[in-house]
């Protein structure tokens, strides 16, 4: 069984980030990692091969600039065979849809039998390309699973929703995202960063996956951001004094905004 992840390098959730003025995210301002919701996908990729044996290849997918690449190399170090990097400068400033696009024709050209994504990369968290990916592939969504298992040429799992939990299974081949409930992700270990170093990593641009400049980038979004505004600073809070009124207080207060 061929497994192709698709991962992502984002900006740090954790530093202060910023826009550029085209409305953009401002990268080089802020360090950049692997989407930490796109480990569970690894790792749940690491755990069907674990369990299938020899006879599973996993290979990783990403599209971004070169430093990108670093995202592969973390998600070889924690297990798999070889990577892919899309690397052109006309994807700069692609929305979701041409991002969908460049992705799924690598997947095509690479073949596959199960896609794995996380449920959202951590710097747009649209959480919409899984979707899209499976339109374009023309292959059944397992979208937003924990408990993720592939018998059989059907891969199922359990999507929890706000008053159930919803069983939900599709025939191979499938792409499917994973919550961050589907189990913890592994570290990768001295051994595993050493070779990841080794593993064969192919670099691709639009030209090699036949892709049109004009379906992509800024030229080709259907979305764009129109202003952006910094987060207004915080603000000190209302105390509400109990001086034998303190409940009455509260419940004003909670009137006010509409709380109760």
């Amino acid at each position: 069984m061929k497994i192709v992840v698709c991962v992502k390098h984002v900006p740090d959730a954790a530093a202060d980030r910023t826009f550029t003025e085209d409305g953009s995210t401002d990268r080089a301002s802020v360090d950049s990692l692997l989407s930490e919701l796109d480990e569970y996908a690894i790792e749940q990729a690491l755990r069907i091969a674990e369990a299938d044996g020899a006879d599973t290849e996993i290979s990783y997918l990403t599209v971004g600039p070169d430093d990108a690449r670093d995202a592969l190399r973390k998600a070889l170090a924690m297990g798999g065979d070889s990577a892919i990097h899309v690397s052109d400068e006309g994807i700069e400033g692609s929305d979701a849809f041409g991002t969908s696009l460049v992705l799924a024709r690598a997947i095509e050209r690479h073949g596959f039998d199960l896609v794995l994504c996380g449920m959202a990369s951590t710097d747009g968290a649209m959480g919409v390309v899984p979707a899209m990916l499976a339109e374009r592939l023309g292959v059944p969504a397992v979208t937003h699973v924990e408990g993720l298992t592939v018998d059989d040429g059907t891969v199922s799992g359990r999507r929890e929703g706000d008053g159930a939990t919803v069983s939900v299974q599709g025939t191979l081949p499938a792409v499917v995202s994973v919550t961050d409930r589907s189990g913890d992700a592994r570290y990768p270990s001295f051994k595993g960063i050493m070779a990841a170093k080794r593993k064969p990593v192919e670099t691709l641009d639009l030209a090699d996956l036949g892709v049109d400049p004009a379906q992509v980038g800024r030229s080709g979004a259907r979305s764009a951001v129109d202003t952006t505004a910094r987060r207004p600073p915080r603000t000190k809070g209302e105390i509400v004094v109990d001086d034998g009124a303190g409940g009455a207080g509260l419940a004003a207060f909670l009137t006010a905004r509409k709380f109760i």
